[in-house]
């Protein structure tokens, strides 16, 4: 996969895993972030739960249920949340 279809489905899915976990994304640069993080743990479940994915929809869909772990872990672990004291 190209560098641009790549950073494309980072982009995207790490909007998507966003809206889906916080209700809202993180900045073009953030969302890229979460959503390549998330595209090599969504490929290393899908590895093992499915087989391989094919398609820039499939890499969409398996990026965005990986950055949905990842956001779901680093919620369970306190990062990403405002403490007022």
């Amino acid at each position: 996969m190209n560098i641009v279809a790549f950073l494309l489905v980072g982009l995207i899915a790490g909007w998507l895993a966003g809206k889906i976990v916080d209700g809202h994304g993180f900045g073009t640069v953030g969302d890229i972030i979460v959503g390549v993080i998330g595209a090599f743990i969504g490929g290393l479940l899908s590895n093992q739960i499915i087989g391989e994915t094919y398609g820039f929809w499939g890499a969409v869909l398996m990026a965005t249920l990986g950055s949905v772990v990842l956001l779901f872990i680093a919620k369970l672990l306190g990062h990403g949340t405002t403490r007022t004291t």
